[in-house]
């Protein structure tokens, strides 16, 4: 999903971004918690049932040879196999469940520039140059996705356009720094600076106070692009096996990645799992936490109350850590995001809750039907930056977007295939990032992690 949904980011700029304290009746909402419900068939989402079309690859049931195994089968997996299959390499991918089962197939669908929250932080780890490399693979992440969907012919309702909304007046200046420092880096994209009467000409909510909208961020339909990259990925020779659940991963000059039912060895493995790659690897599942972020999608809108809602038709999203984050489909529905959980769980009453927080926003749809509801993991990193690196000279692994996956997968997997075929500069830089393994292990981490969420929504709140 994105942060605390799975599509936002927080802007490279010195902006510090605090959260709001969540109202008592949110709270309450919160008590009742439940598992997500899964099966090794997509979510019942608006997603799988708008899909052009449902992938059934074979399960793997042999043992087979390759250059590269990619292990994951979401944006990271899917994108990290078709970049190396595009430069020559016999790849092969394998998937637990069904190619973007997870955060890939069921987020928010916005599609954000930068790479993770305030690289500056790291700077002695990676100098200026380092820093400067972060800033313009952020700019690029977009274009990879422009560029892909266009070369494939991938049909997934891409639309241009994204305003980031202001709930305070410390956000219009938090605003005003971040058009800036976009500017400062070399950003080529305009980024506008709007007030409360401007803002309406592209989201109609008495609800905020201004915004930011620029023409580079974006939204699409992404479980379509993830399963049309993944048609490309076949068509240039790529093996695709679905509901093939890796149980090892065996270390040696050639590695060899086992399933319940066959296995890969190649030369080369690359492991973009996530938050769904489990206890596979234990070193890495201690750097990220499975964080729960939830969507809803409403019945098909009338044209003139969606064009009345979002005149801009643009992706939004409002500043706080819990942040709420919607846009509507290419068939005029509402879809309406946010709601984290550290828990890994969603409310037992999801509908509802996210209902209310979408009235707060437009209470023109409180009578409108809801016919989707449902929850993912985030992939969450203590850093807050994505997490790349090496195991062993031919085992690597990608993770931990905390939300913002959308367009920093597609870097971060065309990176990793630039390492294997040895053009290391790029991938150096993100692997010197410190990881950092989160505290109190299994038992304790979550809670921790949402005593610290609450920390900050308190200081917000002054």
């Amino acid at each position: 999903m994105e942060l605390i949904n799975c599509h936002l980011t927080y802007p490279t700029a010195k902006i510090k971004w605090r959260a709001e304290t969540p109202t008592p009746r949110e709270d309450t909402a919160m008590l009742g918690l439940r598992k997500l419900r899964e099966s090794n068939e997509h979510t019942s989402s608006y997603y799988a049932a708008s899909a052009n079309w449902q992938t059934n690859y074979p399960r793997l049931e042999e043992e087979i040879s390759c250059d590269v195994v990619v292990v994951g089968g979401g944006f990271t997996g899917v994108n990290t196999a078709l970049e190396l299959a595009e430069r020559g390499f016999d790849v092969t991918l394998l998937e637990a469940r069904r190619i973007s089962w997870g955060a890939s197939g069921r987020n928010g669908g916005q599609i954000i520039g930068g790479i993770g929250q305030d690289p500056e932080r790291f700077v002695k780890y990676i100098g200026e140059d380092g820093l400067q490399t972060i800033y313009q693979m952020g700019i690029e992440a977009r274009d990879i996705i422009r560029d892909r969907v266009q070369a494939y012919n991938i049909q997934c309702d891409l639309k241009w356009g994204y305003c980031d909304v202001a709930l305070k007046p410390r956000h219009m200046k938090d605003f005003a720094a971040w058009q800036a420092f976009e500017k400062q880096i070399g950003n080529p994209h305009t980024y506008s600076l709007l007030d409360k009467d401007e803002i309406k000409q592209f989201v109609n909510s008495e609800k905020y106070l201004g915004g930011l909208h620029n023409e580079s961020n974006g939204h699409l339909q992404p479980l379509n692009l993830c399963i049309g990259e993944a048609r490309a990925l076949e068509g240039l020779g790529g093996r695709i096996f679905e509901q093939s659940l890796v149980t090892e991963v065996i270390h040696g000059d050639q590695p060899q990645v086992k399933t319940e039912h066959g296995c890969v060895k190649a030369r080369q493995v690359v492991l973009a799992g996530n938050a769904y790659l489990g206890g596979l690897i234990a070193k890495l599942s201690k750097r990220v936490l499975p964080c729960s972020s939830s969507v809803i999608a409403t019945s098909p809108l009338p044209d003139e109350l969606a064009k009345r809602l979002i005149p801009g038709d643009v992706a939004v999203c409002d500043p706080r850590a819990a942040l709420d984050y919607f846009r509507l489909s290419a068939d005029k529905r509402m879809l309406f995001g946010g709601l984290a959980n550290y828990t890994g769980m969603e409310p037992s009453n999801l509908e509802s809750v996210m209902r209310k927080k979408m009235i707060a926003i437009f209470p023109e749809l409180a009578d409108v039907s809801i016919d989707y509801a449902w929850s993912g993991w985030i992939g969450i990193g203590l850093n807050r930056m994505p997490q790349l690196g090496r195991l062993s000279e031919n085992i690597a692994y990608i993770q931990a977007y905390s939300g913002h996956g959308v367009a920093p997968t597609h870097m971060m997997a065309r990176i990793t295939a630039e390492m294997i075929a040895k053009e290391t500069t790029r991938f150096d830089v993100m692997a010197k990032l410190p990881q950092v393994t989160f505290p109190g292990g299994q038992l304790f981490r979550m809670p921790m992690l949402a005593a610290g969420m609450a920390y900050y929504k308190a200081l917000d709140a002054l």
